[in-house]
């Protein structure tokens, strides 16, 4: 642990004894000899915990440069801790009026990085409950018609749509691995699809669908467009500062006229698992929630977030530590979330420039975030040997007992490998070196990660 972070931790006793105090304005009383724990029995349990938890993979460090896991910030832990210890339920004013105000204030602020003018939106227990929710409100709207996505788009949309009895249609990837609008074009003229989601960050590749583009197919179609940020979403800030290249940019700024869009922070906002959220443009979508329950809160005449949610118990300790974080880094391009995204973004051109001046190594697309994806050079160019080698070094990284790296995997199709003609498909896919650069020490760390490699082929 660093000192700085050791430092921020140290802040956590003079907190809860804040709430300590707020705590002693009521009456005490005695804790029930049930709820009570004998310290050592506590003690004991927690030691089992901590080393159970060793069996784990070091998320926190830029060793690890795999699956989209990134810890929280420790601010965002100790804020949720903090409101842990109240415990409040942002289903409605009455069960957290304080963090309900705080979940208000920051889907706002989201809202405004998207460039919605009217919003309406709350945060949710996932990116996949959010992109459920923005699905059922689509399928309200368009009852009898499909949602489409990309083949590239999260498996989850498929899912989706079964759950809430939908039809769906998959649009082709160009050779990028962004949904492509000619095949999407095609499909539209049957006037069967009434939902498009674009992807601004798929999870294999990273790949950007291009919303500009679909929002021109938009005013030749009657179709809704649902943005899934849930990875990429916060590269909006960099987006808005064209600091991804004028492609990823313009699609960025066009999330603004999108219909809705999700996004979670707890991927590149440095939040705790499980906060999501979801945004829509138009506020009168919250029509689509109405219910009537002769149990609900009546503290309040206000309209709660339970009113336009579809999950109910939400833990409003997620609306604090999110308040929390974006207190201390703003969504702004140059400073706070956007530094500390121009420094992932930074580690994967990195990579990708020493991966291309490697003459043992092969880049599979130019990274538009900061996911790398990349696979062994090899004599024969057949992708049978090329995907054994990537399942080879795999585990030897894992498993090298000095310095241990990790690394993730993705197969890929011959679509999305069109431009490199030298391979030889014996195979019907490619397993390839796939990696997601999420903290910003990877921007230092990326040598040693492409050392790391070769010294394994």
């Amino acid at each position: 642990m660093t000192n700085t972070a050791s430092s921020i931790l140290n802040l956590l006793p003079d907190a809860l004894g804040q709430l300590a105090k707020w705590q002693s304005r009521w009456h005490e009383y005695e804790i029930d000899e049930t709820l009570q724990l004998p310290e050592d029995k506590a003690r004991t349990v927690l030691t089992e915990l901590v080393e159970r938890l060793g069996d784990n993979y070091p998320f926190w460090h830029p060793s690890y440069a795999g699956q989209m896991l990134k810890p929280p910030h420790y601010i965002a832990s100790i804020a949720y801790f903090i409101a842990q210890q109240i415990n409040p339920n942002n289903h409605a004013l009455d069960g957290g009026p304080a963090t309900a105000k705080m979940e208000i204030e920051v889907v706002a602020d989201m809202a405004r990085m998207f460039g919605y003018e009217t919003h309406l939106g709350h945060l949710t227990s996932s990116g996949t409950v959010a992109n459920l929710e923005a699905l059922w409100v689509a399928r309200h709207l368009h009852p009898e018609k499909a949602v489409a996505f990309s083949t590239e788009a999260h498996y989850t949309h498929g899912r989706m749509c079964e759950v809430i009895g939908a039809k769906t249609v998959e649009i082709a990837v160009d050779g990028r691995g962004r949904m492509d609008l000619d095949d999407l074009r095609a499909k539209l003229k049957t006037g069967e699809i009434g939902t498009v989601v674009m992807t601004s960050g798929t999870t294999a590749l990273g790949a950007i669908d291009p919303i500009d583009q679909a929002l021109e197919l938009r005013r030749e179609f009657d179709f809704r467009i649902h943005v899934d940020g849930a990875y990429g979403g916060f590269f909006k800030l960099l987006g808005d500062a064209n600091a991804l290249g004028s492609e990823a940019n313009a699609a960025f700024q066009a999330i603004a006229e999108s219909d809705s869009v999700v996004v979670d922070p707890h991927k590149h906002g440095l939040q705790p698992y499980g906060c999501g959220s979801v945004l829509f443009r138009d506020p009168s979508v919250g029509r689509f929630y109405k219910h009537d329950s002769p149990y609900t809160y009546f503290t309040s005449n206000e309209l709660h977030l339970g009113e336009i949610s579809l999950e109910c118990s939400r833990a409003g300790a997620a609306a604090a530590a999110l308040w929390a974080t974006l207190q201390c880094f703003p969504l702004a391009a140059e400073s706070g979330l956007g530094a500390i995204l121009r420094k992932t973004h930074g580690a994967a051109l990195r990579w990708a420039k020493l991966i291309e001046e490697s003459d043992k190594l092969q880049l599979v697309l130019p990274p538009q975030l900061d996911i790398v994806n990349f696979y062994a050079a090899t004599a024969s160019h057949k992708v049978s040997e090329t995907s054994q080698i990537t399942h080879r070094v795999f585990e030897a990284l894992m498993h090298d007992a000095e310095h241990p790296i990790y690394l993730a995997k993705f197969n890929a199709k011959p679509g999305l490998l069109a431009e490199h003609k030298d391979l030889v498909w014996d195979e019907a896919m490619l397993t390839v070196f796939r990696s997601v650069l999420m903290r910003p020490e990877h921007l230092d760390y990326v040598p040693t990660l492409h050392e790391r490699v070769l010294s394994k082929l």
